[in-house]
């Protein structure tokens, strides 16, 4: 901030503006700074005035680096300490705000574009912007020393899959088993921890869907953008300041099975819902997916049923209902160097317990897909799309 443009001008020149209900545009720039007794050349009206539609429209200093194709994460942990993710882990960047103060207001204006309120009373949310974007933030003391803020951004345009086999994500070959597990209409799921991929994978396959089938999504947030003709997409919402209105996962899922969904598609298991997913699956709605936070594929079981007992099915029937549902576990990783890739590949099966378990299928390999001993029980699945690609 210009040493014209102090911090207490700056607030007094906001105020006027709101209590006279206009735009910060230039004149009315220069009218609030009068109005305070300043006089200044246009050059410094101007910059105060374009300071001042920072603060009040969009996302203020990090306009930039949100408005930057490659960026995926744009991560405030104090004034002075903006990192973003392109893919390769995580950057520092040169951008910067004036204290902690303007931090604060800008997490307090984009949570109320989202509709959600943030404060003293109810310091942190998480909700979506209106262009997608997901926004969490948390206000001091909660989060010590300054506010933080995380946005993810979600791009209006869906990878497709030759793009990610180009950035590495699907190996040489990959794409093939991918496209032939979408044609045999098996279902999976994408397992892998924060910020893997696992939503921009889903979204890719999702493209690869055939036109005449109709895909119902239900999320959380909406930020899958899978590039198909039809597409059906609902949005949990939280409940408002009383507590009244809340629609979860569980609600969605019931509400897309009335839909007449080719392809059920759950954002994120995370909750109830994956009793109406599980359930839906073993109904005849053949080819449905989402994802789920795994560590490793081999972990989804035990995620599952976790999710599943605390939604009241216990652990027989559960495992009962998952090894007639659920095909194939795609499990993504983060690398050390930034790169997001498909690291294996599982199958399910029962044990000699009657539990379900994974079964390596495929793993990473750079020049393709390496087989482990899981790979004829998928080989077999695959075929009944039409795939040949075994031997």
């Amino acid at each position: 901030m210009s040493a014209v443009v102090g911090a207490r001008m700056l607030d007094g020149v906001r105020q006027w503006l709101a209590e006279n209900g206009t735009e910060p545009t230039p004149a009315r720039v220069a009218e609030a700074l009068r109005a305070q007794g300043r006089v200044l050349g246009d050059a410094e009206i101007l910059g105060t005035a374009v300071q001042l539609r920072s603060e009040l429209v969009g996302a203020g200093p990090l306009e930039p680096l949100l408005a930057d194709d490659s960026v995926t994460d744009v991560l405030v942990s104090a004034p002075d300490r903006v990192w973003v993710d392109r893919g390769k882990g995580l950057e520092l960047t040169g951008v910067s705000f004036g204290d902690a103060a303007a931090v604060r207001r800008l997490a307090q204006r984009l949570a109320a574009v989202a509709g959600r309120r943030l404060d003293d009373a109810r310091p942190w949310v998480d909700a979506r912007l209106p262009d997608g974007t997901r926004l969490h933030a948390v206000l001091p003391p909660v989060a010590v020393g300054s506010t933080c803020l995380s946005l993810r951004v979600v791009r209006p345009r869906a990878f497709t899959l030759a793009e990610l086999a180009a950035a590495g994500t699907v190996p040489p070959g990959g794409d093939r088993v991918l496209r032939a597990l979408l044609d045999a209409r098996l279902s999976y799921l994408i397992s892998g921890g924060t910020g893997s991929g696992k939503t921009t994978l889903l979204s890719a396959l999702l493209g690869l869907v055939g036109p005449q089938e109709r895909i119902v999504l239900a999320e959380d947030s909406a930020e899958l953008r899978p590039d198909h003709p039809h597409v059906v997409r609902l949005e949990a919402r939280p409940a408002n300041q009383e507590g009244a209105g809340q629609v979860g996962l569980d609600d969605l899922v019931r509400q897309a099975l009335r839909m007449r969904p080719d392809r059920l598609v759950v954002g994120e298991v995370r909750g109830a819902e994956v009793v109406h997913l599980l359930a839906a699956l073993n109904t005849g709605h053949q080819g449905g997916c989402g994802t789920v936070h795994a560590n490793a594929a081999r972990d989804v079981p035990a995620r599952l049923e976790a999710l599943g007992t605390a939604a009241g099915l216990d652990r027989a029937a559960l495992h009962s209902q998952l090894a007639a549902a659920l095909s194939v576990v795609l499990h993504l990783v983060r690398d050390r160097a930034g790169r997001r890739r498909i690291a294996e590949v599982h199958v399910l099966e029962r044990d000699p317990s009657g539990l379900v378990v994974t079964v390596p299928a495929l793993r990473w390999g750079e020049k393709e897909f390496v087989r482990e001993r899981g790979w004829e029980r998928l080989d077999s699945l695959l075929a009944g799309g039409g795939w040949s690609g075994g031997g």
